[in-house]
């Protein structure tokens, strides 16, 4: 009887903690979605867009940052390193310095605005390449986009950018390709990055995103659901304005994950021009 009460202690002295420590998570993610663009901000800026944003636990460690300066709109998604708490430190590490690398340096060529920002992430985090050190950093794809003159610029630390534009009734896929390289210390430490510069026509689809979505466990044998299977679920409702592509690829992914547990954070942001 005894040894019954003392257990019953100890699992309420546990379930008081457990509560406080959740409590505590639920505070810092009101912390992290203060700091964080509102969704639907975005539409100010393109009007048919999405954001498709599911954290694995209560905070995360994807991002989406967006911002406009000198007539470019600039649109990020960003994985740091881990998930939940971790995740959710570095993601406003990462926030922090994207709003400082566009204020106080005025960089809006996306290249350059990562180069900095590694340097930053170096910095901050005291990386130099010793062995055991922490290999923490980001992924990111970031966007920068010049609609008076019908252009884009596009650069990424390990993650693309997808181009869907229609061609004789066809929706066509363009992948521009990212730097095999996050934002860390990299033994290539002053390479810079690639800069890509696109001609954007009325219609063209842009897709950024973290690898949440394509590394989901799920449908029939438990298997990932992988890049290209995201590209043809997009490709079949290229016709469909950016809210119903959403709601249809929200649906696939909590269809193909069905019981599974949701194995890292998600985050996938569609612009129509």
């Amino acid at each position: 009887k005894k040894a019954g009460m003392l257990l019953a202690q100890k699992n309420a002295i546990i379930e008081e903690r457990n509560k406080d420590i959740t409590d505590s998570i639920y505070y810092a993610r009101r912390i992290q979605e203060a700091i964080l663009p509102r969704q639907d901000s975005l539409r100010g800026l393109f009007p048919d867009s999405f954001i498709l944003f599911r954290p694995r636990d209560i905070v995360s460690g994807d991002f989406y940052w967006f911002a406009e300066k000198d007539g470019k709109k600039l649109v990020a998604a960003v994985d740091c390193t881990g998930h939940g708490v971790p995740g959710a430190f570095m993601s406003m590490i990462g926030n922090a310095f994207l709003n400082e690398v566009l204020r106080e340096k005025g960089l809006t060529r996306p290249a350059m605005i990562l180069s900095e920002l590694r340097h930053l992430v170096i910095n901050a985090l005291r990386q130099s390449g010793a062995e055991g050190e922490t290999k923490d950093g980001m992924d990111i794809a970031i966007l920068s986009v010049d609609e008076k003159n019908g252009t884009a610029e596009f650069a990424g630390a390990n993650n693309p950018l997808w181009l869907f534009r229609q061609v004789n009734g066809t929706c066509g896929l363009t992948e521009y390709k990212p730097d095999k390289r996050s934002i860390s210390y990299h033994k290539g430490l002053g390479l810079p990055f690639s800069n890509h510069t696109i001609p954007l026509q009325k219609g063209d689809l842009l897709y950024i995103f973290t690898d949440g979505y394509a590394d989901q466990f799920g449908g029939e044998k438990g298997k990932k659901f992988k890049y290209r299977q995201l590209q043809e679920k997009i490709r079949s409702v290229c016709n469909l304005d950016m809210v119903q592509q959403a709601a249809f690829l929200e649906k696939i992914f909590d269809d193909w994950k069905g019981g599974l547990e949701q194995v890292d954070d998600m985050l996938l942001i569609g612009i129509r021009i």
